[in-house]
């Protein structure tokens, strides 16, 4: 297949990866009630540790993570470094919009993670190390992960990735579209913080 042909390729796997569902197979493996009537609704590790379910969550976050970085790897082991930013956006737009869900998925916080550690894993590291220190003083996980995604392409950018910082840019806009309930709570003063009872 021509280099262009596998483009489509590339990006088709990634979306067929990235749609894996991995919150609603665990919870379902391990008995508990449907996902989608739990919290917010989202197939994502936030929701699922509100089934009281540590492990699962976890399970769920790893999942979702490694998902985008075996699609980034597969289809630049093939297809080179274009193939694999198509794959990292193929991976992303699945977990969002799965198509096995009816195109409501989760919102993107370990997929993306994922896909940036396949990438570029220096970057990777540095969006844990923001999230860790703005969760550690604001305990709020989604404007965590809001400023550590803001910040990523700008990193990518510095360093002369300017390809990946484009992808990334991207990726940080449908990410802060997917969060913007919790941006409202968040201006609102009524979004919940991490540990805390609901």
């Amino acid at each position: 297949m021509s280099g262009d042909g596998f483009l489509i390729v590339a990006l088709l796997i990634g979306y067929l990866f990235g749609s894996i569902p991995f919150g609603m197979i665990l919870t379902r493996l391990a008995g508990t009630q449907d996902l989608r009537s739990i919290g917010s609704g989202n197939i994502g590790a936030t929701n699922v540790l509100r089934t009281g379910r540590k492990g699962l969550a976890a399970a769920t976050l790893i999942g979702d993570m490694l998902k985008g970085t075996v699609a980034v790897i597969i289809a630049g082991y093939y297809g080179g470094a274009d193939a694999a930013m198509l794959a990292a956006l193929g991976a992303f737009l699945g977990h969002l919009f799965p198509v096995w869900l009816g195109f409501k998925g989760g919102k993107g916080v370990a997929t993306y993670i994922g896909v940036l550690l396949g990438l570029f894993w220096p970057a990777a590291l540095i969006f844990a190390v923001i999230w860790l220190a703005t969760a550690f003083t604001s305990r709020y996980s989604s404007l965590s992960a809001l400023v550590a995604a803001f910040v990523t392409p700008i990193f990518l950018w510095w360093f002369g990735h300017n390809a990946l910082a484009s992808l990334f840019a991207v990726l940080t806009l449908l990410l802060f579209y997917m969060h913007r309930e919790n941006i409202k709570r968040l201006q609102a003063g009524t979004e919940g913080k991490i540990g805390e009872k609901r």
